[in-house]
């Protein structure tokens, strides 16, 4: 049976190891988070597979006993597709379609296939069309006929199927195009990270695990309108939106890429790029989904991506979203208890806004001068270029000059303090 592209949705099964140090919570949760991969990459999980081995077979991943009893499986569940949970050696991949008759791909080709679905903007596309052809290249090798069945469906999206059975050399020229264009790209990222820089405006970034809320406090804060779903991934392209604190002072806000743990090493380098969007902020919100079961883990392995970026843990504010799911004020005031240097919050009800705008006001006090400011009416001009650098507050039209409230950062006010008849520096208070 080969395996063809159903009219509704491919119907999967799933396939994972425990390995030894894995506790049975964690394999579950592993095994939880690739099922929603599946399911938003388009597919029905139709039957789990698990297995517990020291290693991986070399020739099937599972063991021969369990793959006779996959095989019984796929027949009785008329499977298209099996996923397994981790990264597959070209020799697995091979062993298990010619035994399995389906197609078989790995964790790491089911994320590149979501991102080659969620890649909206050029720089996106470029990213994923790159490590789509990195994770292919050393698989080539007697794939010719197997891909050319293929036929499409997940696993297959993003390169065109003459692409891949084009020879390994054009692959390696347009993997070299592809990073020449992305280096251009990169430098134009540089030049607009200078610019916010030099703009003078405190830098948080939102970072966090796949799905924790980003985009839902994105769009809170600045009505920024970018997609905010419950599912993995909704969004791949950084955003910037300016937004003003209720005290007065303004800040950049860039949403980043979610994390999620096994991600492959071909999009780690091929997005880079906009994770370092995450090294040169001020303060990093780490938003956390409380309402995960894992999201301890999770943690964890966001922490590990900011740690290897070079991120100080100083600079990282956690954040627990979804609070709004916990059913009782006791678990929410247990959850401040436990975790007291976390801000808790709901971005999609607005629960802990108030908190979370004071840690922000507090942690970045030492950025930001209140100035009075007497501007000549021939230089009233400037009342603009102000208000692009921070907040005004206040204006009066005097007999002669313009008196002008504003609060903006320390590195703006320099532009500007020879008009100062008042100043002081920004206090959380």
């Amino acid at each position: 049976m080969h395996a063809t592209l159903n009219k509704g949705r491919e119907r999967a099964i799933l396939a994972a190891l425990a390995l030894p140090g894995q506790s049975a919570a964690e394999s579950e949760e592993l095994l939880r988070e690739l099922a929603e991969l599946a399911t938003t990459a388009g597919a029905a999980v139709v039957a789990v597979v698990h297995q517990r081995r020291d290693q991986p077979d070399p020739r099937y991943y599972l063991g021969e006993g369990k793959v006779e009893e996959l095989h019984l499986l796929v027949h009785g569940e008329e499977a298209d597709l099996l996923i397994c949970d981790d990264e597959l050696t070209p020799t697995q991949q091979r062993e298990l379609e010619a035994k399995l008759e389906i197609r078989v791909i790995d964790r790491a080709r089911l994320i590149l296939d979501i991102f080659a679905q969620r890649a909206r903007t050029k720089e996106a596309q470029l990213q994923v069309e790159l490590a789509q052809l990195e994770y292919l290249l050393p698989r080539l090798t007697g794939r010719g006929v197997a891909l050319s069945r293929l036929g499409g469906g997940i696993g297959t999206r993003g390169p065109g199927e003459t692409k891949l059975e084009a020879d390994r050399r054009r692959i390696r020229r347009r993997i070299a195009g592809l990073r020449r264009e992305l280096a251009e790209i990169r430098k134009q990222r540089a030049v607009q990270r200078k610019e916010r820089t030099a703009s003078g405006l405190p830098i948080v970034a939102l970072v966090g695990y796949t799905n924790a809320g980003k985009s839902t406090l994105l769009n809170r804060l600045t009505a920024a309108g970018v997609l905010a779903e419950d599912k993995l991934f909704a969004t791949l392209d950084p955003t910037v939106r300016r937004f003003t604190l209720p005290s007065g002072e303004t800040l950049l806000l860039v949403d980043t890429v979610g994390f999620i743990r096994k991600l492959p090493h071909e999009l780690v380098a091929a997005f880079r790029a906009t994770l370092e969007e995450s090294t040169g902020a001020d303060r990093l919100l780490h938003l956390i989904d409380l309402s995960n079961p894992g999201f301890p883990a999770q943690k964890r392995a966001v922490e590990a991506v900011l740690a290897d970026l070079g991120v100080p843990p100083g600079r990282v504010i956690p954040v627990l979203n979804k609070v709004d799911l916990l059913p009782s004020a006791y678990q929410k005031e247990r959850l401040r208890v436990e975790h007291p240097d976390s801000v808790v919050i709901s971005a999609l009800s607005g629960e802990g806004m108030e908190d979370l705008f004071a840690r922000l006001t507090a942690e970045l006090a030492e950025r930001w001068v209140r100035l009075e400011l007497r501007l000549p009416y021939a230089e009233s001009g400037l009342i603009g270029e102000i208000q692009a650098a921070g907040s005004v507050r206040a204006t009066r039209y005097e007999a002669e000059e313009v008196v002008v409230e504003a609060v903006v950062s320390r590195a703006a006010a320099d532009r500007w303090r020879r008009y100062a008849s008042f100043e002081r520096r920004r206090r959380a208070d």
